[in-house]
This record gives C-alpha cells, sequence and structure tokens, in this order.
C-alpha cells in the first residue's frame, strides 16, 4: 500500500537485543549467577522454618495486623494447611520467595522514581510514556527481553515482574505527594523546613495511603506474574499450573491455582489492613 518499503522493525529490534545482551554481558551474567543464588538462598532459607511454624506465625501477624480479629487469621491457618495437606508446601514457598523478592524490589524503584516524578516536571513528562508503554504491553512480551538478557529460570522471572508490576508504587507516589494539601507545604517552607524535611515529616506522612494503595497493587501484579513467569522457568505454584495445562490435568492445575489464589487473598488482605493502620495512625 502506497509502495512504502517495509519498515525493518523486528530486524532492528533483534538487532538492538543482542548488541545490548553482547556489551553488557559483564553486567547480566553476574547478576544472573549472583541473584539467582540470593533467590535460592531466599526460598531454601524459608523452608528451613517448619510448615507449623510458618503458618503460626502468619495467623499470628494476621490477628494482630488486622486490628485483633481472627477472620484472617483462621483463613490464613485453614489456607496454609491446605497447601500443605497437598503437598504443595515447597512450591508454595518458592513462589512466595519471588513475590516478596520482586514486589521488595519494585517498592524500593518505584517510590524514588515517584518522588522524583512529584518534584519535577520534567521527570514526569519522561517517565509517564514509559509508564503508559509498561502497563499496556501484554505480559508476555516481558519476557522476551528477560529471556534474552538472563536466560531461564528464577531471575528472568524477576525481571519480568519487576517491568510489569513497578508502574503503580510510581504513579501513586507521584500522585499522593502531589494531593499534598499546598497550605501544609506553605506553612512547613514558612516554618524554615528544608526539602529534605518536607519530604520525609510532611508530604511522605501525608501520602501513606495514597502509596500503599499502590503498593498493594504491585504485589498483586508481581503475584499475577507468577504463572506467566513460570513459562521462562520460574519455579513454583505457576510451574505446576503450567505443567498441568500442558498435561490437560484439571485436578491438579485446580489444586495449584487454588493455592495462588490463597496466598493472593493472605497478601491482599495483609496490605489493605496495613493500608488502614497507617490511615488510622
Amino acid at each position: 500500500m502506497f509502495n512504502i518499503p517495509q519498515i525493518p522493525i523486528a530486524e532492528k529490534t533483534e538487532w538492538l537485543t543482542r548488541k545490548i545482551t553482547d556489551s553488557f554481558s559483564f553486567i547480566f551474567k553476574p547478576i544472573k549467577v549472583h541473584f539467582g543464588n540470593f533467590m535460592e538462598w531466599t526460598a531454601d532459607t524459608l523452608n528451613l522454618i517448619p510448615p507449623v511454624i510458618f503458618i503460626l506465625l502468619i495467623a499470628v501477624g494476621a490477628f494482630f495486623i488486622s486490628g485483633k480479629r481472627f477472620g484472617l487469621a483462621i483463613f490464613s491457618i485453614i489456607g496454609l494447611w491446605l497447601i500443605y495437606n497437598q503437598d504443595y508446601w515447597s512450591h508454595f514457598i518458592e513462589t512466595f520467595s519471588l513475590v516478596l523478592v520482586s514486589s521488595v524490589l519494585s517498592v524500593m524503584i518505584g517510590i524514588p522514581v515517584g518522588i522524583l516524578m512529584s518534584k519535577s516536571k520534567a521527570a514526569e513528562i519522561i517517565i509517564t510514556p514509559i509508564l503508559d508503554f509498561m502497563q499496556t504491553m501484554p505480559a508476555f512480551v516481558y519476557l522476551i527481553p528477560a529471556v534474552a538478557f538472563f536466560s531461564i529460570g528464577m531471575v528472568p522471572g524477576v525481571f519480568a515482574s519487576l517491568i510489569f508490576a513497578t508502574p503503580p508504587t510510581i504513579r501513586f507516589t507521584n500522585l499522593g505527594i502531589r494531593q499534598v494539601s499546598k497550605e501544609l507545604v506553605e506553612a512547613s517552607e514558612a516554618f524554615g523546613s528544608t526539602g529534605f524535611q518536607k519530604l520525609f515529616k510532611l508530604e511522605l506522612p501525608m501520602a501513606k495511603a495514597t502509596i500503599m494503595a499502590g503498593i498493594n497493587q504491585t504485589v498483586m501484579l508481581s503475584l499475577s506474574m507468577v504463572v506467566i513467569a513460570s513459562m521462562i522457568g520460574a519455579p513454583g505454584l505457576g510451574r505446576e499450573v503450567l505443567s498441568s495445562l500442558q498435561r490437560a490435568q484439571v485436578g491438579t492445575g485446580f489444586v495449584a491455582g487454588l493455592g495462588i489464589v490463597i496466598l493472593a487473598i493472605i497478601i491482599d488482605r495483609f496490605t489493605q489492613y496495613m493500608n488502614k493502620n497507617k490511615v488510622k495512625n
């Protein structure tokens, strides 16, 4: 149509990916090795905790974080016991490790970037289209650069989760700080507060509820990548779901999927109650 030559987007993308992989292999390889070892150490360490102790710790934490209510604690005990009863405990721990590490990294990256966006109009103009791209791109596409840079395993799973799950924390941090009352900001400046004091003693405390809402979304998106990341070798419940799908094993797939749902509900309630407690405080 219109006699316009085809633009070689695919070829150029492959060339660029190979170029980046070759040029920065000295960075990617150590990350894959050392971070992969760290992920394995995290999962092994959590596996050292007896399941009964782990379940009780989660239940006690749920009891106190929910305002000394028994609902979440009882659900946690029953749900986690069910996972243990179905012999999926080790897979659960691997999934929990993946979600925990990817969520922590996403928050560590997202909050500073969100603060930068709230303080700089230029940064917001530059970063916003990148976030739009990250959130609109199909999740499966993230697996391509992850595999290209880090091969297969847990590391590319975390990398894909980072790309997919970080934007909510960035956006909500930016939004929360920008929503802080201008009168309060002006009052703090009038009393001689430095930029550092204004940020950590006024803006971030006032924006806690919004930031926690973003963290909640980030954690849930990290969990949603579990099954997708299993396609590139990430272990855990997601791999069991994928394996069951490939073998048409409805029963085992349902049990593994149920384990993911239980974990999702527990994590979601934990982060929601944390947000409520922050608001009350």
